[in-house]
């Protein structure tokens, strides 16, 4: 780590940058269902509409805000607006929300409700999260080490929104307020980019171009890493989906079983929170290209191991390989992209391959599982989709680049081919 760096607080303030934003994604995420059935009393498929419209909204979204934070680069306009619109979370589900279902039916106000908060969370991660990617290039640390924020963040909100909701199920809305709040705070005064060091990040003078962002999709390696991230990453999502309804199959009471698998949840995010620290490190060490890899083959393994396993113990220890799969995903897929593409057009990158195409899967995915589970049952599904991620980690073994360290001079994306 960069004295300076230390000195004059250029890392601390990020981490909190990154609690402040996740803890307001995993406490409306968490409870926002709870509420709706509960509160607003709106039925499954009127709730369902929420979540359909969130991930819809996200495939607009994340294009459209990758190309625009590559223009803005270190500018913290898009920043600012993700965040003023979770500001308003709060007052949404208090003032707004009630009220507008008295004049449009559900299914209307979950379109709404969908939309907005698809701009705040689904979509507003990846311009969150490019920004502190980018600011880590230019302050010089580690994106992991400012990572473990959000880490940290969902067990806060975890521990504390269960209580906030039996107190007063609004108060789980307006903590997200409050974080919104943190987060532009330590945004506009504390997160202080060392623009000496500008070019690190992508910052040129030269202007980015419609056809700078066009040629990505002439790269080949763009596409394997899209496919690798739509099969690994997506079925990581997927097969976690129902994975509780499983796990049940394996107790004789549903309280027994829910009491195991909330501690081993905890035990999980206690591993991805100690592993996060020398996880860049690590990376460091092997490349993120290992790593990605590495992270593919150990998905293939939880997944297919968890079909053939004969009781809950061995279910557990497999469980427990998601705390080494999230920090090895994070802190790769950052890397990668930052060492194999134009630099310039970061966020496009990660928006396009790492979110759009994964939203796109989890879609298709999440619907032929559900119908798989009825069909043919959760171990053959996992047989399935475990075998799916092995064979798209070999294609990935092959085919997808060695990284590039990017240099400057170098206005046009990276070809790995």
């Amino acid at each position: 780590m960069n004295p300076v760096t230390k000195k004059n607080g250029q890392f601390w303030s990020f981490p909190v940058s990154h609690f402040s934003y996740f803890f307001i994604w995993a406490i409306v995420n968490g409870y926002l269902t709870l509420w709706l059935e509960q509160v607003a009393h709106l039925t499954g498929s009127e709730s369902g509409m929420v979540f359909s419209l969130m991930a819809g909204m996200s495939l607009l979204y994340q294009p459209i805000f990758g190309i625009l934070s590559d223009k803005l680069v270190l500018k913290k306009t898009l920043v600012f607006t993700i965040l003023f619109a979770g500001v308003l979370i709060g007052p949404y589900f208090q003032w707004l929300f009630m009220p507008l279902l008295k004049l449009v039916n559900p299914f209307g106000i979950a379109i709404i409700t969908g939309i907005y908060l698809a701009f705040v969370l689904n979509g507003g991660v990846s311009v969150i999260e490019q920004y502190i990617q980018r600011a880590s290039l230019t302050n010089s640390f580690e994106f992991g080490h400012s990572r473990i924020g959000g880490s940290v963040a969902g067990m806060v909100a975890s521990f504390l929104g269960g209580r906030l909701f039996l107190w007063q199920p609004s108060a789980i809305f307006w903590a997200a307020t409050v974080t919104a709040v943190i987060a532009i705070i330590m945004f506009a005064f504390f997160n202080k980019i060392d623009y000496s060091n500008a070019a690190a990040a992508g910052e040129t003078s030269e202007r980015l171009k419609s056809s700078d962002i066009s040629n990505i999709f002439k790269l080949k390696n763009f596409w394997v890493l899209g496919i690798f991230y739509m099969g690994a990453s997506t079925l990581y999502d997927v097969f976690d989906q129902q994975f509780i309804i499983f796990f049940h199959q394996f107790f004789p009471s549903i309280a027994s079983s829910t009491t195991v698998y909330s501690n081993t949840v905890t035990a999980q995010m206690i591993i991805e929170l100690i592993l996060m620290v020398p996880m860049p490190w690590i990376i460091n060490k092997i490349g993120p290209r290992n790593g990605l890899l590495i992270y593919g083959f150990i998905t293939a393994f939880r997944i297919i191991g968890t079909a053939l396993a004969p009781n809950w113990v061995f279910i557990v220890v497999l469980r427990l390989l998601a705390g080494f799969e999230m920090p090895l995903v994070l802190v790769s897929i950052m890397k990668y992209i930052s060492d194999s593409f134009d630099l310039r057009l970061y966020a496009t990158v990660y928006a396009l391959a790492a979110n759009f195409m994964k939203q796109i899967s989890v879609f298709i995915f999440s619907a032929l599982a559900g119908t798989m589970y009825d069909g043919i049952g959760f171990q053959k599904t996992y047989l399935i989709m475990g075998t799916v991620v092995l064979i798209i980690t070999i294609f990935a073994t092959f085919f997808l680049a060695k990284t590039n360290h990017n240099s400057l001079g170098n206005n046009n994306i990276v070809d790995t081919e």
